[in-house]
């Protein structure tokens, strides 16, 4: 079971990534067939996961987005992006996304950590407003409004989860 201390969280570059794409691609792939509204439909593959890393890994390497993940003895247990390349006249701010924890490695300060070396390297970007959205009333929220994120509103039936029930969102911000 992975604690803070046993955890190391690092961002990583296109090779590290490609490194570890199998990683990646499972923490995902675990994550929607456990139901996370993450942007993807059930059936969901280990394959079609791979391949929404690889897309990923892809804008890594153009410097549109960076990529932070959580390893315990050479294992990917979580993962978080930040968008970074949005539109011309937003170049202060980006975007978290897919905070993603492989369920064998919840409750023990993954995704905590996670956020933190999220914001401080999209800190080291010239970020200085991030902005995020979770499943309203999920433990995302909850952490995140621990984490001192500003919410700005729920969307009714904004999302689906993976097998077509409808979801609300909650929209979150954070200065840096």
């Amino acid at each position: 079971m992975p604690t803070p201390d046993t955890v190391d969280i690092r961002r990583l570059d296109g090779s590290d990534a490609r490194a570890h794409l199998d990683g990646l691609a499972a923490v995902l792939h675990d994550c929607v067939e456990g139901g996370a509204s993450v942007g993807y439909m059930a059936p969901f593959s280990q394959e079609d996961a791979l391949t929404a890393f690889e897309g990923f890994v892809s804008e890594l390497e153009e410097g549109r987005r960076l990529i932070v993940a959580a390893f315990e003895d050479g294992r990917v247990l979580g993962t978080a992006q930040v968008v970074l390349a949005l539109m011309p006249n937003q170049p202060h701010r980006g975007e978290v996304t897919k905070v993603l924890v492989h369920r064998r490695a919840r409750r023990r300060g993954v995704a905590r950590l996670l956020m933190e070396r999220a914001e401080d390297e999209a800190r080291a970007e010239g970020k200085t407003l991030l902005v995020l959205d979770a499943v309203t009333g999920g433990a995302a929220e909850r952490l995140y409004e621990r984490m001192g994120w500003n919410r700005v509103g729920v969307i009714p039936n904004f999302a689906l989860y993976p097998d077509g029930r409808p979801c609300s969102t909650t929209f979150f911000w954070k200065p840096l």
